[in-house]
């Protein structure tokens, strides 16, 4: 008999519905922390055939046909979370560039998310979010570095009613009893 090693969601069975709020831990993704500079953009544009958002807490989308979307999220000046389903080979496609200097480092087993949904979705993540998530200030496709509690995560806005909440693992089980608590308040 062959041992397989096989990859456990560290939130795997769980799923809290409750007051209007649905928390959902999110499939396997491939994620990269991408940081480029200037000479090496263009490269990356065309090796992820999507233009990296450069604009303060935006987010870009394509489809990957039966797969999924691509999609890069704006971190920083110089920084974006790059995020598709898993097999989608991020890290091969953008490492083809060879012009311009940039880190493309896998990212897949350091990092997890979790979907929040619902109609009082905002406001479970208010209670521990220091983010005006109101349509106004944080339409769909916004993203953002904040905190929920003491947790640092990527808040990405995917739907009026839907975010992704993109954190640690080692921090998962926290940032998910946060929400599960702030969701029975709500």
């Amino acid at each position: 008999m062959d041992n397989v090693a096989e990859r456990i969601h560290p939130l795997d069975g769980r799923v809290f519905g409750s007051n209007g709020v649905l928390l959902q831990p999110f499939d396997f993704f491939e994620r990269v922390s991408l940081r480029a500079e200037e000479a090496a953009i263009d490269g990356i544009n065309k090796a992820l055939d999507l233009k990296l958002p450069r604009e303060p807490r935006t987010s870009a989308t394509r489809e990957l046909s039966e797969l999924g979307n691509l999609s890069v999220l704006w971190i920083g000046p110089d920084e974006w979370l790059v995020v598709a389903p898993d097999g989608t080979g991020l890290v091969d496609k953008i490492n083809s560039v060879s012009k311009g200097l940039y880190s493309a480092v896998a990212i897949n087993h350091r990092n997890t998310s979790i979907t929040v949904s619902g109609k009082n979705a905002k406001l479970a993540l208010n209670a521990g979010c220091p983010q005006d998530l109101s349509q106004n200030a944080f339409p769909i496709g916004c993203c953002a570095r904040t905190i929920i509690g003491k947790a640092e995560v990527v808040l990405w806005r995917i739907g009026e009613d839907a975010f992704h909440v993109e954190c640690w693992r080692s921090f998962s089980d926290y940032v998910w009893k946060y929400l599960v608590d702030s969701a029975r308040s709500v």
